[in-house]
């Protein structure tokens, strides 16, 4: 397993927040990303993201996720978020509508 992530959680609570975030992030929509960090990122959501097991930098076995934006008017532009650090998301279209 080489799969690597700053933090990763094996608690109840922490892994329904995370699904939590991956229902509010459809394959195709498009949302504003509001980050703990103050900042945000809007574009399009190219595949729904799922859970899946990393390791953490104390080599602990545990969950994460990550999403990839992308902007269909800019094709060379993508970011990619760790899910546990989006504080909430917002929904630009029809997709689901209102905020998380």
């Amino acid at each position: 397993m080489g799969r690597q992530a700053q933090h990763v959680y094996t608690d109840p609570a922490s892994i329904r927040q995370l699904e939590s975030l991956i229902d509010e992030l459809p394959a195709n929509g498009h949302v504003v990303l509001l980050l703990k960090d103050g900042s945000s990122c809007d574009g399009v959501v190219s595949m729904q993201p799922s859970v899946q097991i990393f390791r953490d930098v104390d080599e602990r076995v545990g969950i994460n996720a990550r999403v990839q934006l992308q902007r269909p008017d800019v094709p060379e532009w993508s970011r990619r978020f760790w899910l546990d650090q989006i504080l909430r998301v917002e929904h630009l279209d029809s997709c689901l509508a209102g905020e998380s």
